[in-house]
């Protein structure tokens, strides 16, 4: 008897593990519980437009935190991990580079909007120059050195005829695609955080809005020239692949495109440094 029963227990414990296994395998990688959502950002604009927001979810049971990242790296591969449930910092050719790149499975989950990208003079008297016409023989000039911003760049120095790069290139772009470069400008390749700092070292630099903006900087006032605001890089928030029709990622995206935030980016930013798409 004694036996027979601790056979019984044995394939009733076999099952148990056998059934937790299963529900574990089934349940999605996520980086919180339900009614909770992780949210990774650059501090501005897209921490900033995050945290106006938190109250409007928190209304809905849903409790949004934002965690702060100063790099464009760090924020993806949480998201692929599960660490945070989304981030907010990118524009869509960004994103597919990285997942090209890396093999992950980050997923545009919504457009927001775009921070036109600029090209600001030096902040050092000696080296600065009044317009793009000014800029002479041998001048340095920053820029990103990521992937796809590092394109969008050297796109937008062609665009503002300094410098002619292969036919079709486009966002793969480096500076061993310029084929015509009759100022000789030297390229300085910097990470994207530290174009702010640099301006004092070169003759301009090619800055991204979100860095831009906590610099003081202002597209619309201080670039030498703009891209425009129909830009096709639009900044997203991204989730990982499947993820993007969970409850708190549909309601944060609902938040995201209300007329609170369009109203709030109009009046923080009334020179175009930030426009929203929606």
């Amino acid at each position: 008897m004694k036996k027979i029963l601790s056979v019984a227990a044995a394939v009733l414990a076999l099952a148990v593990i056998s059934g937790c296994k299963d529900k574990k395998a089934a349940e999605p990688t996520t980086a919180s519980n339900a009614g909770v959502i992780k949210v990774g950002a650059t501090p501005e604009p897209h921490a900033a437009i995050l945290n106006l927001v938190k109250d409007d979810l928190k209304a809905e049971g849903i409790d949004l935190q934002v965690i702060e990242f100063t790099d464009y790296v760090t924020p993806n591969e949480a998201v692929e991990s599960g660490d945070i449930d989304a981030n907010y910092f990118q524009h869509i050719p960004y994103m597919d580079s990285f997942n090209q790149e890396k093999g992950t499975h980050l997923f545009n989950a919504a457009g927001i909007h775009v921070e036109p990208f600029a090209l600001y003079s030096s902040s050092d008297a000696s080296k600065a120059v009044a317009s793009v016409a000014d800029i002479k023989e041998g001048a340095s000039i920053a820029i990103p050195n990521d992937p796809t911003n590092e394109g969008r760049a050297l796109l937008l120095l062609q665009e503002a005829g300094l410098i002619t790069l292969k036919e079709n290139v486009g966002l793969t772009a480096t500076p061993i695609d310029v084929v015509k470069n009759d100022r000789k400008i030297k390229f300085v390749e910097v990470e994207a955080a530290s174009l702010p700092r640099t301006l004092s070292d070169v003759n301009a630099a090619v800055i991204n809005g979100n860095y831009a903006i906590p610099a003081g900087l202002s597209a619309a006032k201080d670039g030498l020239f703009v891209e425009g605001s129909s830009s096709p890089y639009v900044n997203i928030l991204c989730v990982k692949e499947g993820n993007q029709d969970k409850a708190e990622v549909q309601a944060l995206i609902k938040a995201l495109k209300s007329e609170k935030v369009k109203n709030y980016i109009s009046e923080k930013y009334p020179n175009g440094e930030v426009v929203v798409v929606f």
